[in-house]
This record gives structure tokens, sequence and C-alpha cells, in this order.
């Protein structure tokens, strides 16, 4: 079995990329398929599969611009979501905002997607329609992840507050604006959204994983380890999750738990190139230098050997980023 897609081109999780009225399912018109879903192993909004590996910042490229955006506290209103089923689906202007919905998610550069949902966004906004907000904030949504995607994470932030504003039922947007907070580095507001999404959906892998990633991110190690573990418990084909928390036990010093996980990985995911690289450290630095000179010829991805990219992209912990660097400068010597 090989290693889980890595959708690095994809958008992080962006549980976004969400459905558009069912009302629509049915009708002449097709309803366009909204893909979810991204992971530090971070996901950005799930109503899509579990995927991606490298940290959001493997995504999310470096920030366009330094200008901050607040990010107001969301209180997410599962009982405000309107009733699709009320929803004319021969309203000719819905049929018209579904087919920009399905050129926007079938564009072929971000840039074309950012501008057909901007189409939408000004197009529909102020329509006295019982769809629009809907239709609207899910673009707003989606828009802030195309701008996310392209390293515009002030921008992100700012669709994404209007996205929660528009759809306050919605977990997505405040979801996927916390991925884009931490890789802004702003770890708090970031724990305050995942928060935010487990008072309503207290079982979300997603959201676990991500809340991982934010206490990961404030060096608290222990906190990360235990919401990766109940990402884990409650999806255990999410890879990634379990990915994160090998990584978080050998922090905490469960070299055996840590290892035992990562071969456990490696046995379902034999191409999963952070597991084999991580094992390859926590090997060597255990005095198993010949079985990790092994593992590490397996690994095929060049970034493994770039510790920078590993400290600000990848967000290995301090243990296994200073074993890589004493294994890479040892390898370097001969």
């Amino acid at each position: 079995m090989g290693a889980p897609s890595l959708p690095l081109s994809r958008p992080p999780s962006q549980r976004a990329r969400n459905q558009l009225p069912r009302c629509l399912a049915d009708s002449e018109t097709p309803a366009p398929r909204f893909t979810q879903s991204i992971t530090r192993h971070s996901h950005l909004s799930r109503r899509a599969a579990v995927a991606s590996l490298p940290l959001i910042a493997i995504v999310l490229r470096a920030p366009i611009g330094s200008a901050a955006v607040e990010a107001p506290a969301a209180v997410i209103v599962p009982g405000l979501a309107p009733d699709q089923s009320r929803y004319d689906a021969a309203d000719p202007e819905l049929r018209a905002a579904a087919g920009l919905v399905r050129e926007a998610l079938e564009a072929g550069s971000l840039e074309e997607e950012e501008e057909l949902w901007t189409r939408i966004i000004d197009g529909y906004g102020g329509r006295d329609a019982e769809w629009a907000p809907d239709v609207v904030g899910r673009a707003l949504g989606n828009r802030g992840n195309a701008r996310s995607r392209r390293g515009d994470l002030a921008g992100a932030v700012a669709d994404y507050n209007a996205a929660i504003e528009a759809c306050p039922w919605s977990v997505d947007p405040v979801l996927n604006r916390g991925v884009a907070l931490e890789a802004l580095g702003r770890w708090d507001e970031a724990i305050r959204d995942y928060r935010s999404v487990l008072k309503v959906a207290p079982f979300d892998p997603s959201a676990l994983n991500n809340l991982g990633n934010a206490y990961a991110g404030k060096g608290q190690w222990d906190e990360a380890e235990r919401y990766y573990g109940r990402a884990v418990a409650l999806a255990p084909e999410f890879a990634f999750a379990a990915a994160n928390r090998a990584c978080a036990l050998y922090q905490l010093g469960r070299v055996d738990d840590s290892l035992r996980l990562m071969r456990n990985l490696l046995r379902r995911y034999p191409t999963f190139p952070d597991m084999r690289a991580a094992l390859t450290v926590a090997l060597w630095r255990n005095g198993e230098e010949g079985e990790a000179e092994e593992e590490w010829l397996r690994v095929d991805d060049p970034r493994y050997r770039d510790v920078a990219w590993l400290k600000e992209s990848r967000r290995w912990p301090p243990d296994l980023i200073t074993g890589m660097e004493a294994f890479l400068e040892l390898k370097s010597r001969v």
C-alpha cells in the first residue's frame, strides 16, 4: 500500500470548498463538486478527505505583505444554518451562480480561481434572495483558500472573517482561518478558532490535529501529543495526525513509543517520506547507525536534507531537528 497522497499544491484541508445548495443536485445543472481538506500535517477545512502532510507552511507559502488583520472571536451557531430545501432550483440567478462556482473549482490557475470567486462575491453580495448569503459566504471562504495557497495570508484571514460573518453556522471558515493564523505564527488565535470548532463538533479529527499543531508551535508538546492522540483515536486512518503524534512523542522523550508508531506507519505506508526521515534520525541517535543509513537511502524527498525547511515549514520538534543536523553534518564528512 502506498503512502497517502500528499497534495502539496492543493488547498490546505480546505473543507471550504463546500457544497452548493442541495436543491441543485438533481437539477439539469449539476451541483459542482467541492473538494475539501488540508494538514502541519494541518487540515484546513474538513468536508473532504484526510489529506496532506507537510505542515501548512509547506502548502501555505511565505506570507505576502506584513499588515496584520484582526481575527475576531468566532461563535458558531449551527442552528442558524439555512434550510436549503427552500431554495428555488429554477431560479436563474442561483443557477448562474452555480455555473460560476463550477468554473472556479475547475480554474486552471489560482489567479483565475480567485477572480471567479470575486465575481460571485461582487455579483451576488447585495441580492435580496434567500440563498445569497449562503452562496456568497461559501465563495468568501473559497477565495480565502485560494489566497492562502498563493501566500496572501492577510487577505485570506480577511475573507475568512467575512465568511464567518455571512455563514455563522459553518465550521469551515473558522477552521480554515485557524490554519492561516497558524501559518502566521498567531498560535493563541489559532487555538481559539480550533476550540470554537470543537465546541460544536467535538469529534472533528481535523480540528483536533490542528489544535495539536498550534500547541506544538507554542512548544507545548505534551498538549500537542494529547490532541494528536485524540485525532488518531477518532480517525485511525488519519496518517498525518499519527505522524505528528510520533514526532511529539519523540520530543517528549518517549522514544520507544515514537519508534513503534513510526514503524507501524511505514508498514502501512512504505513511501511516507516524513516518517522515513524521522525514523532515520531516531535510529541514528539510538546508536543504530546501520539501520539508520538503510532508512535514509529510502528517503527520496530532497526537502528532508534542508534543515531550514524542516524548522520553518515541516516544523519538526527540536530534538528531531538537532538529530537531523548532526546526521547531515556527519554525512557531509564522508
